[in-house]
Order: C-alpha cells, then sequence, then structure tokens
C-alpha cells in the first residue's frame, strides 16, 4: 500500500448555504464511502500563492491548484478509481493523482 495525493485544479466553490450544505453531504459521502482508504481528506487551497525558483527568486503563481486530498491505495490505478468518486469533480475540477513514497 501506498499513499497517493489528490490534486485538485479548477472547479467552483458553492455560493449559498444550501449548496454547501449539500456539497458537505458530497464529501462525508465520498469519505465513508472509501473508508480506511482515506488518509487526509485536504483542504481546498486559496488563489493567492507563491512561486520560489531554484535561484531564489518568487513571483506570484497562477494558483491553478484548488485543492487536496490525500489516500492510501495498492496501486495508482486504485487511487485513480478512488479519485473518481471525488465531490470535486461536480464543481468542474479536475484531479491529478501522484503516489508518494517515503525518503525520511
Amino acid at each position: 500500500m501506498a499513499d497517493f495525493v489528490l490534486l485538485y485544479s479548477g472547479g467552483s466553490m458553492p455560493e449559498t448555504e444550501a449548496e454547501q450544505a449539500e456539497v458537505m453531504k458530497a464529501w462525508d459521502a465520498w469519505f465513508k464511502d472509501i473508508g480506511s482508504a482515506l488518509k487526509d481528506g485536504g483542504n481546498p487551497f486559496t488563489p493567492a500563492a507563491k512561486k520560489v525558483g531554484a535561484d531564489g527568486a518568487v513571483s506570484d503563481a497562477k494558483g491553478e491548484l484548488s485543492g487536496y486530498t490525500i489516500v492510501t491505495a495498492g496501486s495508482l490505478d486504485e487511487a485513480t478509481t478512488l479519485a473518481k468518486g471525488s465531490p470535486v469533480l461536480h464543481g468542474g475540477a479536475s484531479i491529478t493523482i501522484y503516489e508518494t513514497f517515503p525518503v525520511m
């Protein structure tokens, strides 16, 4: 088993309290559905972001990423299957999945 980071790009935030409640219900249902595969439910990102270059130069980043979740799965394909149930997709976001590995 390995950990996989699901990185969300784009999408929209719910605008009304009713929409927010519906979205939270969808997240709760997905978290329940994936069960023990959920390692970190994650959080959304604000649009403000900075980028530090190899030379130390700092610039504003485009804020392409909108949030993350971390899951545990047996393979990249399994993590991808889990990602297909993420409610973030209903808001128009896309998901990129990366496997992590321990180095320390």
